[in-house]
């Protein structure tokens, strides 16, 4: 029974999405109904003669007519049926209890409550099975398209949802030029909190951050000496382009949207066996993000490469991403069906998170609460995935990617991928001598999401808040070549509209793409909810400058080093970090980014980064990844294993790669520290650094470890306290009979060089 307490909620919104879920679906083994509608009887001749009328006065239009409140929607007998206020009979019926006030909330809202004689007809009406002759409203088809609600014109005004708008940089005060039209956009917060930003940061500070963000490698003492000298006012732009252009940029972006992806190398679950050919789909990312391939066409490639650039070995080795997610290796015959289902929902919600940044997996079971996304949209993208499998693919590892995104494969193919297509044989299951079929040719609509209570089936189609100027799905079909049977190009079809700018997905999939790089550079997005830009996700902090930066990416060709560019040349990127109390004050949640705050570097460049200083990092790129924690190569390159985990990156936040990661925690936990200190490989890495300082004498050595980690020279007093560390470290070790004293001494100076904050945080 409901409480008072639950007034609170809102009794319209409440009763639907409360209420109604709470109760029990009525209903026999394999979804059949368990009641049966009497439709030639007393209770069909009830609903015409008046329950049908009472139904349209008091309860249509809040469930089913101009507006679905939560998931009830009475038009049909299988949408009551499906919301569980049905019951077997009137005494069993939710809906009973509701309109005779037996319980709350008391219906209909905000309404007198049905006279005994309309009550008495809806009881025997429930007595008899609820029959319907005909829908209350006709929508045709055997399945209403808008199964759960309807998507209105106020729905696509949510901002998210919005065309993009073209936003000028705002004006700013004569004889105060701005970096960038991000400074301009900016320039109005402290205009509002009556404060003038700080000063760049210095040249130092400048180099240690761009590189560290942008590759995730600290830049060498000479590349730093060289930048400080450099007169040039534009060696910072200089040096930014330097970076974009180099190959760690690859590496270093492919691994945040391998987070986004859910990439890993094994299937998940207790055996968790390898996928030891899903490595190529992590290489396209890298030489994707190298080679600035326009975001548009990356999106595509990851839905529809094989359809849309057959012969491209990379874009075929792009739809990796479909394939990433977990799936189970031992079946039973009566998992097969629901096992299919849970992997196009895997394909479905991470599309949705992944590109537009929003949980379309709510709308699984039924409408989705928050969001105006109906199941019907969810089931008509599921069926676009309906023939997709994961399959293994000849593809050449030497094919790259160049400025046009065109450049075609090298000669034959020399390795396989694992690929997400039509047509081939799938990728080899435990249970393919017991029949699993790997998909079923169509996908139904599926009652509370539940493979059991199967209804229509359901057509290939997209969200309908994100279709505009009345066109449906049939405008972005595509239609293969002439002779081509292999696939289905539904895929090609879904690529297209998510990045139609026009009338299409496209907008919402540019605002995201640019927040998620904002997020990356400053540690925190425009919207703080980067794979939530739905209702429940938080709004933009600067909407305008949100709209300009994805604006400006779409007109410019979806090229993301464009916007890095913009991001990194700004004032606000190049502030200084440090801490104003008469600012803070008057901004404490720094929304007007009158500093650049220092935040923790993730795991991967952590650990790069002592590779790194050390001199032992092994720059060999692509290929096939290693479990080994002692591997030198960049953190890239681990194999992902599922249930064997990296365990030094999972003390950094490292994602589980079970499903989409928008934003990495950042913890601060005592393992870390103890990681620091015992860890044997960060010894090792330390033994390194010790090597390349030792030829050096006295406080030279000193002053190197410094360079190479920090950048920077001590100063008096951080070098006579580790003169002071390495003179007392070396007495303990010879009194300890130690023959090499020195040596240790020195190593643990590097290492205590490792445990700080200025070598593991982003300046």
């Amino acid at each position: 029974m409901a409480s008072r307490h639950d007034r609170r909620w809102g009794l319209g919104a409440f009763w639907t999405v409360v209420l109604f879920g709470s109760v029990s679906f009525a209903r026999c083994a394999f979804g059949q109904e368990s009641i049966s509608a009497d439709r030639n009887g007393e209770g069909a001749a009830l609903f015409e003669s008046d329950v049908r009328g009472l139904l349209e006065k008091h309860c249509l239009e809040c469930h089913g007519g101009e507006k679905v409140e939560g998931d009830f929607d009475l038009t049909t007998r299988e949408s009551l049926l499906e919301s569980g206020m049905l019951g077997d009979n009137a005494a069993s019926s939710r809906l009973f209890e509701l309109i005779t006030h037996s319980d709350e909330p008391a219906m209909p809202k905000d309404a007198p409550k049905l006279s005994d004689d309309a009550i008495d007809k809806v009881r025997r009406w429930l007595d008899h099975g609820a029959p319907y002759d005909r829908p209350l409203i006709d929508r045709g088809g055997p399945h209403r398209e808008a199964r759960g609600r309807e998507v209105t014109d106020e729905d696509r005004d949510h901002w998210a949802f919005r065309r993009l708008q073209t936003v000028a940089p705002p004006a700013v005060s004569a004889g105060e030029p701005v970096r960038s039209p991000i400074d301009a956009f900016l320039r109005r917060e402290f205009d509002a909190l009556g404060i003038a930003p700080p000063g760049r940061a210095d040249r130092r500070t400048l180099i240690r951050r761009a590189a560290l963000d942008l590759i995730g490698l600290p830049p060498t003492p000479d590349e730093i000496d060289a930048f400080v000298a450099d007169r040039d006012p534009r060696a910072y732009e200089r040096l930014v382009d330097r970076l974009l252009a180099s190959p760690g940029y690859g590496e270093r972006w492919a691994r945040h949207w391998m987070d986004i992806a859910r990439f890993a190398e094994s299937h998940g679950y207790e055996q968790d066996y390898d996928r030891p050919t899903a490595y190529p789909y992590r290489d396209f990312l890298i030489k994707a993000f190298d080679a600035d391939l326009p975001y548009d066409r990356f999106v595509q490639w990851q839905i529809a490469g094989d359809e849309l650039a057959p012969d491209h070995s990379l874009a075929i080795t792009a739809t990796g991403f479909l394939g990433a997610g977990p799936f189970p290796t031992q079946l039973t015959e009566a998992e097969f069906e629901s096992a299919r289902y849970d992997e196009l929902d895997d394909m479905v919600s991470t599309v949705g998170s992944a590109f537009l940044g929003l949980s379309i997996g709510c709308a699984r079971c039924h409408a989705h609460k928050f969001d105006p996304i109906p199941s019907a949209d969810y089931y008509a993208m599921a069926a676009v995935f309906a023939t997709t499998i994961r399959a293994e693919v000849d593809y050449d590892p030497a094919a790259r990617i160049e400025e046009g995104g065109e450049a075609p494969a090298g000669a034959a193919p020399r390795a396989k991928a694992l690929v997400a297509t039509e047509g081939l044989r799938p990728l080899k299951h435990h249970a393919d001598d017991r029949g699993f079929p790997h998909f079923y040719a169509d996908v139904h609509f599926l009652a509370r999401g539940d493979v059991r209570r199967k209804t229509a089936v359901a057509p290939p189609g997209y969200l309908r808040v994100l279709m505009r100027d009345g066109y449906g799905s049939d405008h972005w079909r595509v239609t293969p070549p002439e002779g081509w049977n292999r696939t289905s190009f539904r895929r090609a079809a879904l690529a297209n509209w998510l990045t139609d700018v026009e009338h299409g997905a496209g907008p919402l999939a540019a605002r995201v793409i640019v927040n998620r790089i904002w997020l990356h550079h400053f540690g925190r997005g425009l919207v703080a909810t980067p794979s939530d830009f739905g209702k429940q996700g938080d709004p933009p902090t600067h909407p305008e400058l949100l709209e300009w930066l994805a604006r400006d990416l779409v007109a410019n060709g979806w090229r993301l080093k464009r916007i890095h560019r913009a991001i990194m040349t700004s004032e606000a990127y190049t502030r200084s970090s440090g801490f104003d109390e008469g600012r803070a004050s008057a901004d404490p949640d720094n929304r007007s980014y009158w500093r650049f705050v220092p935040r923790r570097l993730e795991g991967e460049t952590i650990r790069d980064a002592m590779l790194a200083v050390s001199g032992l990092l092994d720059p060999t790129p692509f290929g096939p990844g290693s479990l080994d924690p002692a591997m030198r190569r960049r953190s890239v390159y681990f194999f992902i294993k599922r249930s064997e985990l990296i365990p030094t990156m999972m003390l950094f936040d490292w994602p589980e790669h079970l499903v989409g990661i928008g934003r990495r925690a950042r913890t601060t936990t005592a393992p870390q520290a103890l990681a620091f200190l015992n860890n044997p490989r960060i010894r090792s890495y330390a033994e390194g650094l010790a090597s390349r300082v030792e030829p050096r004498a006295g406080g030279e050595r000193i002053d190197e470890a410094y360079r190479l980690c920090f950048g920077r020279r001590p100063d008096e007093r951080e070098r006579g306290a580790a003169a002071a560390f390495l003179a007392d470290q070396s007495a303990a070790y010879a009194d300890a009979g130690e023959s090499d004293a020195e040596r240790r001494a020195l190593v643990d100076y590097c290492q205590t060089l490792f445990c700080t904050n200025e070598f593991a945080y982003l300046p």
